[in-house]
């Protein structure tokens, strides 16, 4: 495997302008204008050497393509050199092709099932799913093989609901310079702050149902 870095290590590398860390990943958003653009753009990411040995998602839409980097070993799942290479390596690419990058459309979503003991409902989440428990997290993280759905990390609650059960909300990891407007988004629209402690790794939000979301970043977490 290449050699880990921090997610800060990634941020102030040189060349990566165009990327975002959104909780264990990088990921960018170039703008395509139509599919048959975007699709030569992923024809020549397909094209960079050792590409296939690196995990590496991307997403092709009418309008653009999102890419995604993470390093994932048995044991470790997060930023490497690697993925600085190829990063400075995919932005070079979109260059060529006049394909601009958007930071600001780029985001990712966890679900996240409370219960008093997570092990007990675990094994719920996984078989409902067809999910696959995370290498580095085995206990609490589950991931979707094909990298499609969303993740879900299961989280111990300190405070069981009166009836002994649990509970779910999601977390919105957006880039730091937006999140803050997501929060005044999220509060015009009728929500409400639940708590900003954490913050600027999560703001806890709620809407008028009691229905919560946290707004995260990875300003704060390495």
């Amino acid at each position: 495997m290449s050699e880990p870095i921090t997610l800060q290590q990634f941020r102030a590398s040189e060349g990566v302008e165009d990327w975002r860390v959104l909780s264990d990943g990088a990921c960018a958003y170039f703008r395509a204008g139509s599919f048959a653009a975007g699709a030569r753009l992923v024809a020549a990411i397909s094209e960079i050497p050792e590409v296939d040995e690196h995990l590496t998602a991307v997403d092709l839409r009418h309008d653009g393509v999102t890419v995604c980097l993470v390093t994932v070993t048995k044991d470790y799942y997060g930023m490497s050199r690697r993925d600085v290479e190829l990063a400075r390596q995919v932005s070079a690419v979109a260059r060529e092709q006049g394909l601009p990058a958007d930071p600001s459309r780029v985001q990712s979503l966890l679900v996240i099932p409370g219960a008093p003991v997570t092990a007990e409902v675990l094994p719920f989440w996984r078989a409902v799913l067809g999910y696959e428990p995370r290498a580095d997290s085995p206990a609490e993280d589950l991931v979707d093989p094909r990298g499609r759905g969303a993740a879900f990390w299961l989280e111990a609650m300190d405070e069981p609901r009166p009836d002994g059960g649990g509970a779910i909300h999601v977390a919105i990891w957006v880039p730091y310079e937006q999140a803050e407007a997501r929060v005044a988004a999220a509060l015009a629209a009728g929500g409400r702050l639940v708590r900003d402690q954490f913050a600027p790794a999560w703001w806890t939000l709620a809407d008028a149902a009691g229905n919560e979301a946290d707004i995260a970043t990875t300003m704060s977490r390495d």
